[in-house]
């Protein structure tokens, strides 16, 4: 008997999904997990939407600082990441945070490769949710980071990497004196490359004091590329 959309469902949450999170290193079962962390809750919730032939789901990411969560007295040991509770520091769909930049789903459909989508969706945790939060943790925890551009600003500069085929500007940032610009290059691409040295020695040629680089990384804050004042 071919087994429904939901039933494979609930058999990948429990057999493939929850365990591929607990080996990223989440704690938690069923549809919330949580990083370890002293300070904030940093987490991840499976937000489902079944219909009569498949099961469509994606991943709420929050973080909430364990004193406000404390001092709120709302019910519950934690947060609950599906869950608005007015205490977060910041919330998201995954989607938000994916090259993609908007809402993403994945769907349990039955057939044979009903787990590719289960895969999928621990890739994009694993590369993007996960070292998404523990950037806001750290920056939310030291203070060092400060956001330069909103998206909206970042448009028209975007427009123009998009005209030239490189990814957008997921966020810019001022960091120690440094303009971090985030997106989803590779160290490879020499085109990304130098379309983002004209893109920073523009960002340089305005005569901002905050910053005197321009350092480009990628989603996972590795960084690929710094180009100084001097070169402007």
């Amino acid at each position: 008997m071919t087994s429904s959309a939901r039933e494979l469902h609930a058999e990948g949450l429990r057999d493939h999904l929850a365990p591929a999170l607990r080996a990223l290193g989440l704690v938690g079962w069923r549809r919330t997990f949580s990083l370890p962390d002293d300070t904030h809750w940093l987490l991840l919730g499976v937000v489902e939407r079944p219909a009569a032939d498949r099961v469509r789901f994606t991943f709420g990411l929050s973080l909430v600082r364990r004193a406000d969560w404390a001092a709120a007295g709302l019910p519950g040991h934690r947060p609950d990441p599906r869950a608005v509770h007015g205490v977060e520091t910041w919330r998201a769909r995954i989607g938000e945070v994916l090259p993609v930049g908007e809402d993403v789903w994945w769907e349990v459909l039955p057939g044979p490769r009903w787990r590719v989508a289960l895969d999928d969706a621990v890739a994009a945790v694993r590369h993007y949710g996960l070292p998404e939060l523990r950037r806001r943790a750290e920056r939310d925890r030291t203070g060092t980071a400060e956001a330069y551009l909103s998206p909206a600003d970042l448009d028209d500069v975007n427009a123009a990497l998009l005209t030239a085929a490189v990814p957008r500007i997921q966020r810019a940032e001022l960091v120690a004196g440094v303009l971090v610009l985030t997106g989803a290059w590779t160290r490879a691409d020499a085109a990304a490359r130098a379309v983002l040295e004209g893109t920073a020695l523009g960002f340089l040629s305005a005569g901002d004091d905050r910053f005197h680089g321009v350092r480009c990384a990628d989603t996972l804050g590795r960084e690929l590329w710094t180009f100084t004042a001097a070169e402007a």
